[in-house]
């Protein structure tokens, strides 16, 4: 992103041997039979450069960042030159897409491999925008920088949320341009994730000519991700409960904070729990259940009310895939099967009533705070209520008419739950540190978002991009430097869409 002559980077002056900055690669998922990848490498760029690279990310990962200079920093991040250890793949997978199931695959995607950490934790590193593959269709792909930076700030915004997320490694520049509606600077995002594994790996696996190649996922996920399960007395059964358990929390953890995917289709779901694939998703302002903000999501299917609704149905595809390990009998089988997707509902629930307590300061559970939660929403929604910053006001302890001026239905429930506060044991301090701790003071508000990714991508001014993400990186702290970017959007911008990723 600098104005001086950039340098091309080929493997005539960077090799990869000086790529090593600590990567301790192995190639587990490359190692499953060929129908599950491709082997390619990423198509060379023109020109790349260094946007953003994530130190602290990389630190975590024992990799140092620092002894690369940018030049080689854009040829390692481009995919120009490779680490000697590197086994690029593109891994194929299958989806439900608003409910169609298409087969898919990474088509601008490439894992490089699974870097292995100190401790033996296990992280894919995958290119996202480097180029075409078998699986791209009729895409390009490549990948725009807007979006790329927009999926490196939510991703990190998540993690700061402590929401089990992708995360973001590096956002570099290709020198080249991609054809959307109109010429956009091309770019290409290193995205680190526990694995990409997801629901529509294994609807993949199925649609194969035998039950062995679910069988070998199926195998391979639990040695992977649920190494406990070896020992269980039917492993693809506890397996399906296990990733229930993961999305009831993770979907819980959305809905608390307000955030919306925007596209929940079966490849968008990660057997291991994770929040992938950051495209048309945003945080909701003002609360409203039926709020949509992709622009492809004309009937709501995704909206913020339905994404317990949709991770259910996405885990009955799962659900199905798994049929023939869950017992030989297949009547025994669905009824195993639908006994797990039915415990979905009531997981869900206690999950998200234990962080509503959370955010209301509730120490104990009485009967009545389902009636005490409901009552609060609906008045929210009525009144258009800022989420964020309501909940963040009431942890703070902030006078009623200071949150609702004149509201006396609001004064009314303020009572009650203030009523509600004083029977519990110890002190008030305690259920206020409860609340900070669990409502943001601020959150990837998506006007901000906006403003930071169209002054990086067509000013090429990068300074409104790490604000925002060093006050994202301390999400519960009330850092009065950053109160602008706490603010609701004006009303003009209250009309958000977004658009998937391209």
């Amino acid at each position: 992103m600098k104005n001086d002559t950039p340098i091309i980077c080929s493997k005539a002056n960077v090799q990869p041997t000086s790529l090593n900055v600590g990567w301790n690669f192995d190639h587990s998922y490359a190692r499953l039979p060929e129908v599950f990848h491709a082997q390619l490498a990423p198509i060379p760029v023109q020109d790349p450069q260094v946007v953003i690279l994530n130190h602290e990310l990389a630190a975590s990962l024992g990799l140092d960042l620092h002894t690369l200079s940018e030049q080689h920093a854009a040829a390692l991040f481009s995919g120009n030159v490779l680490p000697d250890s590197a086994h690029p793949i593109a891994q194929a997978y299958a989806g439900h897409q608003f409910g169609h199931f298409t087969m898919l695959g990474d088509g601008r995607a490439i894992l490089l491999g699974e870097h292995l950490t100190s401790i033996g934790e296990r992280f894919d590193i995958q290119f996202k925008g480097s180029g075409q593959t078998p699986f791209s269709r009729r895409g390009d792909g490549r990948a725009a920088l807007a979006p790329m930076l927009r999926e490196y700030v939510i991703s990190e915004a998540m993690h700061a949320l402590n929401i089990p997320t992708t995360r973001s490694l590096a956002v570099v520049t290709t020198g080249e341009w991609v054809l959307r509606e109109k010429p956009l600077p091309g770019a290409i995002l290193t995205r680190v994730a526990a694995s990409h594994i997801r629901v529509g790996t294994f609807q993949y696996a199925a649609g194969q000519s035998s039950d062995t190649a679910i069988k070998m996922l199926a195998d391979y996920v639990i040695q992977r991700h649920y190494p406990t399960l070896n020992n269980a007395e039917n492993p693809y059964l506890s397996l399906l409960d296990d990733v229930i358990e993961r999305q009831a929390a993770l979907v819980a953890q959305w809905m608390l904070v307000g955030f919306i995917h925007g596209v929940m289709n079966t490849d968008n779901m990660s057997i291991c729990g994770q929040t992938i694939d950051y495209g048309p998703c945003a945080f909701i302002d003002s609360y409203d259940p039926k709020t949509v903000f992709s622009s492809i999501d004309q009937y709501g299917r995704y909206r913020y009310e339905n994404q317990p609704l949709m991770a259910q149905w996405n885990l009955a595809r799962f659900a199905e895939t798994l049929l023939p390990l869950l017992d030989p009998s297949q009547e025994k089988a669905i009824a195993l099967a639908e006994q797990a997707i039915h415990s979905f509902s009531e997981r869900y629930q206690s999950r998200w009533m234990l962080g509503m307590r959370k955010k209301l300061g509730l120490l104990t559970e009485e009967t009545e705070d389902t009636d005490l939660i409901t009552a609060l929403l609906n008045w929210m929604h009525r009144q258009e209520t800022d989420y964020t910053n309501f909940f963040r006001a009431l942890s703070v302890n902030r006078h009623p008419e200071e949150i609702a001026t004149n509201n006396a239905e609001f004064f009314a429930w303020h009572a009650k739950w203030k009523s509600r506060l004083s029977r519990q044991p110890g002190s008030a301090d305690i259920a206020y540190s409860m609340m900070q701790q669990s409502n943001p003071a601020i959150i990837p508000r998506n006007h901000c978002v906006e403003d930071a990714l169209s002054a990086a991508s067509e000013q090429g001014d990068l300074s409104p991009l790490k604000r925002l993400l060093s006050a994202l990186a301390n999400p519960f702290a009330d850092i009065p430097q950053f109160n602008d970017l706490r603010n609701p959007p004006a009303s003009p911008e209250r009309n958000y869409q977004t658009f998937c990723g391209t």
